[in-house]
């Protein structure tokens, strides 16, 4: 079995969560596992290696559990993206749809320098909300978002359509 055969089959299907008619891809089994979090973090940061990445920025919370792992991985810098009235000291906020809600992403004001090459990084591309109010706050603070990578990408749901303009990447598509 190959590693992204091996990540794919771990991949837990939560019915109804978080909330009826929604199927939550549960990523925990791939975090529980020493080599399938090898694995998965080298899957992610590969197409990277050579991009000049200077600052990974990761969504909370499952990206930030990824995204700790790429930056070290790509030699650069972590950023977070949390949820509204987390981060201490000035910030910028995106409000955004869900496929289930409404929410508030901040970042820090000053988390990049001008034209800083930013790789943007969440565990599960949906509908692309999150994905693209996180991009936009990253060029608020001035980061230059370099690409936009996911584990999981629900091809389904045409999140990418969201991202036009955007290198995108997943390595793993879910197609029903």
């Amino acid at each position: 079995m190959t590693p992204v055969e091996a990540i794919v089959a771990a991949i837990r299907d939560v019915p109804d969560f978080p909330k009826e008619g929604i199927v939550f891809k549960d990523i925990t089994p791939i975090l529980a596992d020493p080599v399938l979090l090898r694995d998965a973090i080298e899957l992610l940061a590969t197409p990277y290696r050579s991009r000049g990445i200077a600052k990974v920025a990761a969504v909370e919370a499952r990206g930030f559990i990824l995204g700790v792992g790429v930056a070290q991985a790509l030699q650069a810098g972590f950023v977070p993206i949390r949820k509204q009235g987390k981060l201490p000291g000035a910030t910028v906020s995106q409000d955004y749809d869900l496929e289930y809600g409404k929410a508030t992403l901040e970042l820090h004001r000053d988390a990049f320098t001008p034209g800083e090459r930013v790789l943007l990084l969440d565990d599960l591309l949906a509908t692309g909300g999150t994905a693209a109010a996180a991009a936009n706050l990253i060029e608020q603070a001035g980061g230059e978002v370099a690409a936009i990578e996911f584990l999981i990408e629900l091809d389904f749901l045409n999140g990418r359509a969201r991202l036009d303009g955007y290198h995108v990447h997943a390595p793993i598509h879910v197609t029903d």
